[in-house]
């Protein structure tokens, strides 16, 4: 839920505008050529219109007209310049903002217990964004507007008026007062309907990967139903933040009309008195409309970039979150081939739960398969995960040859371990770029080989297009049994990887399934270190020795024969 509010400048927002900091400079440059400009065209088109109502001849005004259109053509180009300027920064910084925010969330921590849905990050980096994108493209440039042009206008209307610029200067803070007032009311509306986007997203996400379970206990249609209720509760908060600014948009019309009409009044009254000249006074009516534009657009502005504030505490709670990367070292890691691998009284807790490894030993020998066993949340993919380094211990150390991990490169750490996960995700690829997931640079060769070793050439050959079917969203479905022996495949052709890490790969099999699999990392063996994560008995014995996981230690139950 996002509850922090939302600030109208943010010093991280703009700390991430570094990058485009040249873009940025432009945009002030092309302001300040913006404010002049304005300034120019008014004195220009007074000059021109006073001159006409004096009786002047035409051929004495065309130099005026002709300088008047250059400063308008000129202004025009000013004008998209800035834009443009503004939305080639905000694509900048946003590009780098959404690959962060993703790096950080699958990347760095992509299985922290404090890690996030993935259907937030999803809304974050892609509606978020597109929502932020308001902020640094049309609010950040029009608020540096609003910083120039009134003051430039005021200071120009002081000189040739000083009784219309006291006017100007006591009825210009109306407009940021009720901007201001609006805006309280706007970041509220906007944080509601953010969060009702995100339980939208959460829930919508959770359905869809649910879409089996939820069909083959009929409760489908109930669940259609509470997407229901989601869904109008975003449209009832999308349609209360819009009605917030359509009469916020009326409110500062309504603030800048007054000032301009006081004005106009006063200059017309002296216009008919004598009291001012023409020239001066039509400068002085054109000029008075350009103070309240900037901080009127800024309003406006404010409005279409409040979507994007609201979710800024949200992206940087995640980004300036602690993960795996806040503590991985740059040393290289020993091989697992030549030295043991050791969890030394670690201790693991997930938020809200009582530890789930509670002074935890286990020693890999190489060359050794060690089946760890114990009961359902016991903390056996823990342990996995952390030997991943996907989970840090929050007590204790893991070492391999004396050396502890989190000195380690952990993508160098990660080159030596191979991982076949309980459920293997199928990516939207051929079988063969599905099988060398881990190893891009394999040819056919060794890829026909892995599956071989897996026995799954034998099913891979017998699909339409064999070693190319396309597998994953959009193609071919795979059965529990093929999809494991693919993700065993995965571990036979990355030859460099010495420590396997088997997740329960035989959970859910039929028997002969399961006896395939079974067969299939008695081939996996030789040369390798094995942590085999098993329920089945018969999958167990045919370890080296058998772990069990109580109560979150490790309780030696027996060895080979």
């Amino acid at each position: 839920m996002v509850r922090a509010r939302a600030r109208t400048f943010d010093s991280r927002l703009l700390r991430r505008a570094r990058p485009a900091r040249l873009l940025i400079g432009a945009d002030v440059a092309l302001g300040i050529a913006a404010a002049a400009l304005i300034l120019a065209q008014a004195a220009l088109l007074a000059h021109v219109i006073a001159r006409g109502f004096d009786g002047a001849r035409p051929a004495s005004l065309v130099g005026p007209i002709v300088a008047l259109a250059l400063v308008a053509v000129v202004r025009g180009s000013v004008a998209w310049g800035f834009e443009a300027a503004g939305r080639h920064a905000s694509a900048r910084v946003l590009s780098d903002l959404r690959r962060a925010l993703v790096e950080r969330a699958l990347v760095a921590r992509p299985r922290s217990p404090h890690r996030t849905p993935s259907a937030e990050v999803a809304a974050l980096s892609v509606q978020g964004m597109d929502d932020l994108d308001a902020y640094f493209a049309r609010y950040l440039p029009q608020a540096l507007l609003a910083c120039i042009v009134p003051f430039v206008v005021l200071g120009f209307v002081a000189v040739i008026d000083p009784e219309s610029a006291l006017i100007m200067l006591a009825t210009l803070p109306l407009v940021p007062v009720f901007m201001w007032l609006i805006g309280r009311r706007t970041e509220q509306k906007t944080r509601e309907r953010w969060n009702a986007l995100q339980q939208l997203s959460v829930h919508f996400l959770d359905v869809v990967r649910g879409l089996p379970t939820l069909r083959a206990f009929n409760r489908s249609r109930a669940q259609a139903e509470a997407v229901e209720t989601l869904s109008e509760r975003y449209r009832e908060e999308t349609m209360a933040t819009l009605r917030v600014a359509f009469l916020s948009g009326s409110v500062l019309e309504l603030a800048a009309t007054i000032g301009v009409a006081l004005v106009a009044v006063t200059v017309g009254v002296r216009l008919a008195d004598g009291g001012l000249g023409l020239a001066a006074g039509l400068t002085v009516l054109i000029l008075a409309p350009e103070l309240y534009t900037p901080i009127r657009q800024l309003g406006s502005s404010f409005h279409a970039s409040a979507n994007g504030l609201a979710v800024v505490d949200r992206i940087f709670g995640i980004l300036d979150a602690p993960g795996v990367d806040g503590v991985a070292g740059t040393r290289r890691p020993p091989s697992p081939a030549e030295v043991p691998v050791h969890l030394e009284a670690v201790f693991f807790s997930y938020p809200s739960r009582r530890p789930v490894l509670d002074g935890f030993e286990l020693e890999l020998v190489p060359g050794e398969t060690v089946a760890l066993v114990g009961a359902s949340g016991a903390g056996k993919s823990t342990v996995a995960s952390l030997l991943l380094r996907l989970l840090e211990p929050s007590a204790g150390r893991m070492t391999v040859g004396g050396v502890d991990l989190q000195a380690c490169d952990v993508e160098q750490w990660r080159k030596h371990v191979a991982w076949v996960p309980q459920q293997p995700t199928m990516f939207s690829a051929s079988v063969a770029e599905n099988i060398r997931l881990g190893a891009p640079a394999a040819d056919g060769d060794a890829v026909r080989r892995a599956a071989e070793l897996a026995g799954a050439d034998a099913f891979v050959l017998s699909l339409p297009d064999g070693y190319d079917t396309l597998l994953g969203d959009g193609g071919r479905t795979l059965s529990s049994g093929q999809a494991r022996r693919i993700a065993l495949a995965r571990a036979f052709v990355r030859e460099e990887a010495s420590l396997v890490v088997l997740d329960e790969p035989t959970a859910d099999l039929d028997p002969e399934s399961a006896a395939l699999v079974a067969d299939a990392i008695e081939r996996l063996k030789p040369g390798r270190t094995i942590l085999l994560i098993a329920h089945r008995p018969e999958l167990a014995a045919r370890a080296d020795r058998v772990v069990a996981l109580v109560r979150g230690r490790a309780v030696e139950l027996a060895e080979a024969a």
